[in-house]
């Protein structure tokens, strides 16, 4: 049903109601309580009618904007196919005229007189499914799974050293196709990502009105812009180019040579184990004297969420998409209420790190941690290791074990070393206070969110100390994260 017609329909019902009504009033009047009583009775179904047509009306207005939307999407690519057409009939016009020159013995510039028209910016900055089932037909077809890498871009032109790592370690274009998002229509920093031409697909936020912010919270706006745009961009990716799974990347990271095959042999253990929600590439305490360099293969479940480097698949898209917040959305995710209960991987050597110290952030936590972690260089090809340790129902009960039997020793002993004896150790916690404090003599990250520690599993936060393995945990009879701890 049309536009138009959803409205003359709901009309035509409104004026007959008035009619009826004023027949009631005018020929029919109320002549006792009884009477006013059905007369009110009546009253309130009309209203409770007019209320469902109001929001029929709405509905049909929706669905008549996104019908005009999708006829006006189909005729655009029409036009770009027949644009496409008639470049191609132009190019080989230009073709059969040099071989003519050339058979006509005018053969002085023949060699120079087919000159290719310039790229359309518009064709280039969105891949059409034809484009793609092209590039398929050259390259042969794509592995699988097939993981989309979604970057997202603002105002650095410093993307190319992110875009660069991509392409320099990715193992197959059709297997991990690149899609760089911008917001704030920056000049400089688009050039920079059109350069990349058909090796990547450049999209770009539409959306660039302003976004009401409560006062409090003006200075925090761009918080506010790089929800939207995650949002929008991750709709763009799952619903629109309808990926499957997606390895989100900001501008500022650069990846390690094993980025790919990490994310490989972890993707089938994130889609069978649904107490997993994300696979992360980085770890928050991942300085090079906290993590085992000698074992970059390990890896661990953690109730942290800690981006910078994650893959995440539709279905979990379809759950967070109805509910985006406007602002915040990192730590929105890390709330119970989107976590439920689940987990995330992450590795003992970062597989990622940032170079971004200018930032929405202005450089929070990057002095002190950020540019200290360790990214890995010793590949590892985790598609060829047996994952399923990683499985809640085994890591839980070897974890758990592995934890609460090594001896409890003192920051102190473990400082200077006067531990007697070789293997892991435990430091315990009983407070947030206790926890601050030790963190911080260890080189840990100290904060909390949503009272999670940062790369927590079960309250338990593992690293490396003295080249000896480390556990800060709490009791044995942990009862679950206490959210006042934020």
């Amino acid at each position: 049903m049309r536009k138009k017609d959803a409205v003359a329909c709901a009309f035509v019902v409104l004026c007959v109601w008035v009619l009826m009504t004023s027949f009631l009033l005018f020929f029919h009047p109320l002549s006792s309580s009884k009477d006013y009583k059905i007369f009110l009775n009546a009253l309130q179904k009309d209203a409770e009618l007019e209320e469902r047509l109001s929001k029929l009306e709405s509905t049909l207005i929706e669905e008549a904007h996104v019908h005009d939307s999708l006829i006006n999407h189909i005729q655009s690519l029409i036009n770009k196919k027949d644009g496409l057409k008639a470049n191609s009939n132009n190019v080989l016009q230009k073709v059969k005229s040099a071989v003519d020159a050339f058979e006509a013995g005018d053969n002085t510039g023949a060699a120079d007189s087919y000159v290719p028209d310039p790229p359309d910016p518009e064709e280039t900055q969105y891949n059409s499914e034809a484009q793609q089932d092209e590039n398929q037909a050259v390259d042969g077809p794509p592995r699988e799974p097939v993981i989309a890498i979604l970057v997202f871009s603002c105002n650095r032109v410093t993307v190319n050293r992110c875009i660069d790592g991509l392409l320099r370690f990715r193992p197959s274009k059709q297997q991990f196709p690149i899609i760089v998002s911008q917001d704030c229509m920056h000049g400089a920093t688009a050039d920079v990502i059109r350069s990349y031409g058909d090796q990547i697909t450049f999209i770009q936020q539409p959306d660039q009105s302003d976004i009401p912010i409560p006062p409090k919270e003006k200075k925090f706006k761009g918080y506010f812009r790089i929800a939207r745009h995650y949002g929008w961009a991750l709709n763009q990716t799952f619903f629109s180019l309808n990926y499957n799974s997606a390895i989100v990347v900001e501008d500022d990271l650069e990846i390690a040579p094993d980025f790919f095959e990490y994310f490989l042999g972890t993707h089938e253990l994130l889609l069978k184990d649904p107490s997993l929600w994300c696979v992360s590439a980085w770890n928050d305490n991942g300085k090079a004297a906290l993590v085992d360099t000698l074992h970059p293969e390990l890896l661990y479940r953690t109730d942290f969420f800690p981006g910078l480097g994650w893959m995440l698949t539709r279905a979990l898209w379809s759950e967070l998409s109805v509910k985006w917040p406007k602002s915040y959305w990192d730590d929105w995710i890390r709330d119970p209420g989107q976590r439920k209960g689940r987990a995330c991987i992450r590795p003992e050597v970062s597989r990622t790190r940032t170079f971004g110290k200018v930032g929405v952030s202005n450089g929070l936590f990057y002095e002190k941690h950020l540019k200290y972690i360790k990214l890995n260089d010793k590949p590892v090809q985790f598609t060829k290791m047996d994952l399923n340790y990683l499985h809640k129902d085994v890591y839980d009960v070897d974890f758990v074990k592995k934890v609460y039997s090594s001896p409890i020793v003192s920051y102190e002993e473990l400082k200077t070393g006067k531990i007697s004896f070789d293997g892991d150790v435990r430091i315990q916690y009983h407070t947030k206070d206790m926890f601050k404090r030790t963190a911080k003599m260890l080189g840990l990250m100290d904060d909390f969110r949503s009272g999670v520690p940062r790369t927590a599993y079960r309250g338990i936060v593992t690293f490396m100390y003295n080249k000896r393995r480390v556990y800060l945990a709490p009791g044995a009879n942990w009862k679950g994260y206490n959210i006042k701890w934020s």
